[in-house]
């Protein structure tokens, strides 16, 4: 079965008369019928009754006719949205360090994604998208540094965020007896800071301030193994293994996540970086995260309708 058959078999069942079909279609009369013919080989019933004076669809044919209808128009819009991106430039789009696993199936028809190869922190990001070098970024930004950078923002994931203590004992954990690093370098760690104190306002976690870049890789490992309380692991630091003498824990009570958000230029009104706004998210959801024994940054929202 061809696409092309499909579309004759529309045609004429609109038509009900192959001549008028075929002049529609640009097509020569006797070729249109072997079309059909063949589509009703290749479906195994038959489509219409025809005879000299009339056309009609067969119950089967009425029957199949919706489907039809709308693999035609599923195929037409899929072409308008290959004109649609053959005629754009590309949407850049930057990240920290998680991207949503689904990305090229969520953009794919909306968009040419151009993904940065800087990986650079949430604030960093953030700025790159408000002076236009980027038009897209997935990190994490406060309300109020969203609205003072003129941009907009969801949420379109979410990370768990787990405890690592230096002890065997890998049991639950509350937040309260938990401890958040902050450093010093607010260039390298502005984001993850103003997170963390966030944090500890929210849930009593202990913060202790550092002066080692130690929020990830190993000198987070050795604050950990000095520390009488289970340290609180940054999402970024979450692909690299823990050493075999320490342990994660579960917080809970509640339990806490790390927010990526999507943000883009308020002021952004071009079509192909809006359409890709709309793919990432939609069908978000509240992803997991609202639950009364949960606790996530202020200014997490969801929705897949955000335009303004």
């Amino acid at each position: 079965m061809e696409l092309r058959q499909v579309r004759y078999l529309v045609a004429v069942a609109e038509e009900l008369n192959f001549g008028r079909a075929a002049k529609r279609l640009l097509i020569a009369g006797p070729s249109l019928s072997q079309q059909i013919k063949a589509l009703e080989l290749d479906l195994g019933v038959r489509l219409f009754d025809r005879d000299r004076r009339s056309v009609s669809l067969t119950p089967a044919g009425a029957a199949l006719l919706p489907y039809a209808r709308d693999l035609v128009e599923r195929a037409d819009d899929l072409k308008r949205r290959a004109v649609r991106l053959s005629e754009s430039d590309p949407v850049r789009l930057g990240y920290v360090t998680w991207l949503p696993p689904d990305l090229p199936t969520r953009t794919a028809a909306a968009a040419r994604l151009l993904l940065d190869v800087w990986t650079a922190p949430s604030h960093t990001q953030a700025d790159r998208v408000a002076d236009g070098s980027l038009d897209l970024a997935v990190c994490w930004v406060r309300t109020k540094d969203v609205k003072r950078r003129g941009l907009h923002a969801r949420t379109i994931g979410a990370h768990w965020l787990y405890a690592v203590a230096g002890d065997t004992d890998t049991g639950e954990i509350p937040a309260r007896d938990t401890v958040v690093l902050v450093d010093d370098d607010t260039t390298s760690w502005s984001s993850w800071n103003a997170y963390a104190e966030e944090l500890a306002r929210g849930t009593g976690a202990r913060v202790v301030g550092i002066s080692d870049g130690g929020i990830t890789g190993p000198a987070f490992f050795d604050h950990v193994r000095r520390s009488s309380r289970p340290l609180i692991y940054a999402p970024m630091g979450h692909s690299t293994p823990l050493p075999r003498d320490l342990v994660r824990r579960p917080v809970v009570a509640p339990e806490i996540y790390w927010t990526w958000l999507l943000v883009w230029r308020a002021s952004e009104d071009r079509p192909s970086v809006l359409a890709a706004v709309d793919a990432l998210c939609e069908g978000i959801g509240d992803i997991g995260i609202h639950a009364s024994d949960v606790w996530v940054p202020e200014g997490t929202h969801t929705g897949a309708r955000h335009r303004r």
